[in-house]
This record gives C-alpha cells, sequence and structure tokens, in this order.
C-alpha cells in the first residue's frame, strides 16, 4: 500500500476514536448527575445531622436535668424538680399546731408532687397540710377531740348505782376519761363529797376542796366559772354543763332525747360542803337504803322549772336510792374538774 494510503487510514481511524471518546464525556458527564452526588452531598441532609445535632442542642432538655439540679429544693427551693418530691422528705419538718387538743402532726413522708415544707396545722378533727402530699397532721379537738384549755366536764361513762369504788376509783374515771380526749397530762378530780373517806383518815371530805381554784373551761371552750365562789353562786345550764366530747346531757331543755339523765352525784350541799348520810358510804354502796345527793346539770326541774332548788347543778335533790340512780332522772354520772 502506498505510505500515503497508510498515513491517512491511520488519520481516519484515530479520529473515529476521539469521536466515540467525546461522547463519552457527555455521558460521564452525567455524571453531573453522579456530580448529584451533590444529592449525595445531599448527606447535607445526612447533615441534617443538625436534626441530630437539634437533640444536641435539645441537651439542653436534657439539660434540664436543671430540673434536677431542682435538688435545690431540698434547700427549700421553688423547684418542682422530681428530686423534690425526696427533698418533700423535708415534711418530716412539719410542724403541727391545734386549737384545740394535744395534736400532732408527723409531716409523714411527701412522696412526689410539688412539695415544699409539710406543715400539718390543726384546727381540731382531721389535720390539714400544705406542699407536697403533705403529711398527715393528727390533731384531738373538733370532732371526738377536746380543746385544750378544757378543764371540766360532766363524764360520759354512767354508773347503774351509787358505787363508783370509792373517791380514788372515781378520780381514775376522771382521768380516764378526759386520757381519752387528749388531756390526760392533767390531773382530774371527782366533785364528790364523803362522810369519812378511808384515803383521808377517815375525815370528812367536802367537794368543793378537791377541785383546785379555778378557773374552769368546758369542752368547746367556755367559761364555767372564774374561781370557787363564782362556781357556789351559778345554776346549772344545759349548754355549759357538757360531757368531755362536747355532748349535752339528757335532761328537762327543750326537745331534749330521753331518759332524763340530769341527776348528777355530788353528795354535796349548794356550797360544796358534805351533805351527810347522801354518799353511798364514801361512793362504795349500792344498798337500797342509802341516797346520794344530786345536783341538775341543766338547772331545770319538772316541766322545765327554774325555781327553787331544781336550778342547782350541785344540790337539788337527793335521788331514789344508791342501789339505782335512773330513778327521778338519773344516769349515776359524776362532774370532772381539772385541778392543775
Amino acid at each position: 500500500m502506498p505510505r500515503f494510503a497508510l498515513i491517512a487510514q491511520v488519520f481516519l481511524l484515530a479520529t473515529s476514536g476521539c469521536s466515540s471518546d467525546t461522547k463519552s464525556p457527555f455521558s460521564t458527564g452525567g455524571t453531573t448527575a453522579t456530580g448529584g452526588t451533590t444529592a449525595t452531598g445531599g448527606t447535607t441532609a445526612t447533615g441534617g445531622t443538625t436534626t441530630t445535632g437539634g437533640t444536641t442542642g435539645g441537651t439542653p432538655a436534657t439539660g434540664g436535668t436543671v430540673a434536677t439540679g431542682g435538688s435545690v429544693s431540698t434547700g427549700g427551693s421553688t423547684t418542682t424538680g422530681g428530686t423534690l418530691a425526696t427533698g418533700g422528705s423535708a415534711n418530716t419538718g412539719g410542724s403541727s399546731t391545734g386549737s384545740g387538743g394535744a395534736g400532732k402532726s408527723s409531716g409523714g413522708a411527701s412522696m412526689g408532687g410539688s412539695g415544699g415544707v409539710s406543715a400539718g396545722a390543726s384546727s381540731g378533727g382531721a389535720g390539714q397540710a400544705t406542699g407536697g402530699g403533705g403529711g398527715a397532721g393528727a390533731s384531738t379537738g373538733g370532732s371526738g377531740g377536746s380543746s385544750t384549755t378544757m378543764s371540766f366536764f360532766v363524764s360520759s361513762q354512767t354508773s347503774k348505782t351509787g358505787n363508783l369504788g370509792g373517791l380514788k376509783a372515781a378520780d381514775m374515771r376522771c382521768q380516764t376519761l378526759a386520757a381519752a380526749v387528749g388531756l390526760g397530762s392533767k390531773t382530774w378530780h371527782a366533785y364528790l363529797s364523803a362522810d369519812a373517806d378511808p384515803d383521808s383518815s377517815g375525815m370528812p371530805v367536802n367537794a368543793r376542796d378537791r377541785i383546785g381554784k379555778g378557773p374552769w373551761y368546758n369542752q368547746k371552750g367556755v367559761l364555767l366559772a372564774a374561781d370557787l365562789d363564782a362556781l357556789h353562786m351559778r345554776k346549772g345550764d344545759a349548754e355549759v354543763f357538757i360531757d368531755e366530747k362536747g355532748a349535752k346531757i339528757n335532761g328537762q331543755w327543750t326537745n331534749s332525747p330521753s331518759p332524763n339523765e340530769h341527776d348528777i352525784l355530788t353528795g354535796s350541799k349548794a356550797d360544796g360542803t358534805l351533805s351527810k348520810g347522801q354518799t353511798c358510804d364514801n361512793w362504795t354502796s349500792a344498798a337500797s337504803g342509802m341516797k346520794a345527793g344530786i345536783g341538775h346539770s341543766d338547772g331545770l326541774g319538772p316541766n322545765m322549772a327554774t325555781t327553787g332548788t331544781y336550778t342547782s347543778w350541785n344540790a337539788a335533790h337527793a335521788n331514789a336510792g344508791c342501789n339505782d340512780t335512773a330513778p327521778q332522772g338519773g344516769a349515776g354520772r359524776i362532774y370532772c374538774f381539772a385541778v392543775n
């Protein structure tokens, strides 16, 4: 083959190869699509780890452990961090105050809640607590309890006969009833006279000498009398002569329940001294041949009479007999006074 023709063929082949290579870059240039690795570079979307980074930024929420730092609540801060509930154990610091009764509040352990310090404050009856799930404040006072000022009551306990076991046993009856309403720390005596008390060297005993000097208040905090003279000058009153729980004594007053029980054992005269022979043998006998001196707690007689001795709270008349305190309107109740 001539030299010139050979060179020309080589040239054509070279040109043909370039043409095919030239097309290739366009499809490769479709690597612009691959360069859609920009889409892959949509790892920017992956770089949407900014979202993840959002959780990082969200660590301030985790940084809401600052709320956990609400353990400052132990210091009594206003933070409501969960640990506050535990910190709310400060509730054991809960103090209790009672306007009545020997109320005590444990302040209890507060579990959870936005609690602060629990204050078991009671004003009678069930204690009230503020803060947290506060402790349970318990109190005497209000329902079933008695005012701490109470220093007098008519016994809720009754006796079928005049045999009370003697003066000491009668005193213990008063003490036990007072303790049941939270006032057992005071010393209580029964208002009873005796002909010859064996614990007083067989000497006569006057009820007025056994009860201190006053003043005396009933379960509702109402003044009964300021001193002994005032006490023995007053009349019975169903609203004042009440029992240790605050209940009125059945009597002759309007709409009173039955039976009548206003006869209260005293064995005394109106001035509080011994009424001889009317003490059921010093409160140890249930004999039918003996009688007991009694007073009317409501100060009323038959048909609500308000005259004569019927008005006397401690010396209205003698009962039917020591063997049965019920006839004429009794139940074997006694008066109880705090002597300190």
